[in-house]
């Protein structure tokens, strides 16, 4: 629940403090986890190929490590739901994350980081749920979208530091990959720090699935309220046509970019997300979280479009600007949606439930999208997913929505 303190100033008398302590050291300490992260974005496959990963084995990595973070997000959600506790699940999420990424160069052997990378991606798991539904419990429905706006925006600006950072190493210090990694544990240590200062109210636990085995978390649909069921529907074929983003720096390649300025629209990117994704929060809760969504989506059918058609470095630029808006319109924005139509005792199970088969679309998605790409043409991935997600838009217009919003 929102705090609320007097304003002398205001006709009612009492004022909605919006944004609490809680929600800041949340937005800090994703934004600190970001840089983390997204240092090692650029040096990553770089540095698996040099202690003998291929191609495909970079693959197989990934696609593990996102399986486990998948399925855990609604394994650990549910269980943050049983418990009525939400920091815990936080804390140790983000604490197993930060010692894995620092982890990962202390041996170079592929199995050693195969298992360090699982740790990281299962930390994501943990968190991802409680956190979720912590910022959901501490606001009010009609600031739901600003305040899941602030979290994405200021967890995007690590996306923005992050890269950044890591240029400037290797331009002092080409390939010390390892000592890159190693550095990882500074942010890692204050994001660790950060949630130790969040207090936490206990809560009633309420749902119950019965049998708590790991896949548990799958009975969730069988008790969720039909407009869940039909917004995750909508979101969950919105992403079957949504691969990976590696496509479309792929893409840049194939068009001719450099791996600097490949490295370069990804951080301009993020940087139009951060900035973006605050005022599209607003703007979700004045004239309401469907229709900013739908217009995030209209925005993606306009990209990969464009995509299909590259054709020099400008519209590349172009393209992943208004791709910066297309985030920040759909990411928070699902969330705050659907946090707006589940009771609170069930928030994190909800979202782990979401974010677990959203997981697996995702892997099914980018598979069929390099399918396409190695058997027909780049152009035709493309196409292919904006056509796909004109259908969305088809669904979300016509499906009828009942103003009810859970509490």
């Amino acid at each position: 629940m929102a705090e609320r303190e007097i304003d002398q100033n205001s006709s009612s008398g009492i004022r909605v403090k919006i944004f609490t302590r809680t929600i800041w050291v949340l937005s800090f300490v994703s934004l600190f986890n970001d840089i983390g992260s997204e240092i090692l974005i650029p040096v990553m496959p770089i540095y698996l190929k040099s202690i003998g990963f291929t191609a495909l084995w970079i693959g197989i990595l990934e696609g593990i490590a996102e399986a486990v973070a998948g399925i855990s997000k609604g394994y650990f959600g549910k269980l943050s739901d049983e418990k009525g506790r939400r920091l815990p699940f936080v804390q140790w999420g983000y604490s197993l994350s930060a010692v894995s990424k620092p982890l990962m160069a202390l041996f170079a052997y592929p199995v050693w980081v195969l298992f360090m990378r699982i740790g990281d991606r299962l930390g994501k798991g943990l968190r991802t749920g409680a956190r979720d539904a912590m910022l959901s419990d501490e606001c009010s429905k009609e600031n739901k979208g600003k305040v899941f706006g602030l979290h994405r925006s200021m967890d995007t600006v690590g996306a923005v530091i992050g890269p950044i950072l890591a240029l400037l190493f290797l331009y002092y210090y080409p390939g010390q990959y390892k000592t890159l990694f190693l550095l990882t544990f500074i942010p890692g240590l204050a994001v660790v720090a950060l949630t130790f200062i969040i207090k936490e109210k206990k809560r009633e636990a309420v749902i119950n699935l019965k049998k708590g085995n790991f896949f548990s978390f799958f009975k969730y649909w069988k008790v969720a309220s039909p407009e869940y069921k039909k917004l995750v529907t909508g979101l969950l074929l919105f992403t079957f046509f949504n691969s990976s983003d590696v496509f479309l720096l792929l893409m840049a390649k194939t068009a001719g970019m450099d791996d600097t300025h490949v490295i370069a629209v990804y951080v301009f990117y993020n940087l139009v997300y951060a900035v973006f994704a605050y005022p599209l929060g607003v703007m979700a809760d004045k004239i309401a979280m469907k229709p900013t969504f739908i217009f995030g989506l209209i925005l993606f059918v306009i990209v990969y479009t464009g995509m299909a058609f590259l054709q020099n470095e400008l519209m590349m630029y172009s393209l992943f600007f208004i791709y910066g808006i297309y985030a920040a319109a759909t990411d928070g924005v699902s969330k705050a949606w659907l946090t707006n139509l589940v009771p609170k005792t069930e928030t994190a199970t909800a979202i782990g439930f979401y974010a677990s088969w959203n997981s697996i679309m995702a892997m099914i998605s980018s598979s069929l999208a390099g399918l396409i790409w190695v058997m027909i043409s780049p152009s035709a991935t493309f196409l292919f997913a904006a056509i796909g997600v004109s259908t969305v838009i088809a669904y979300l217009l016509f499906r009828r929505d009942k103003n009810i919003i859970a509490e």
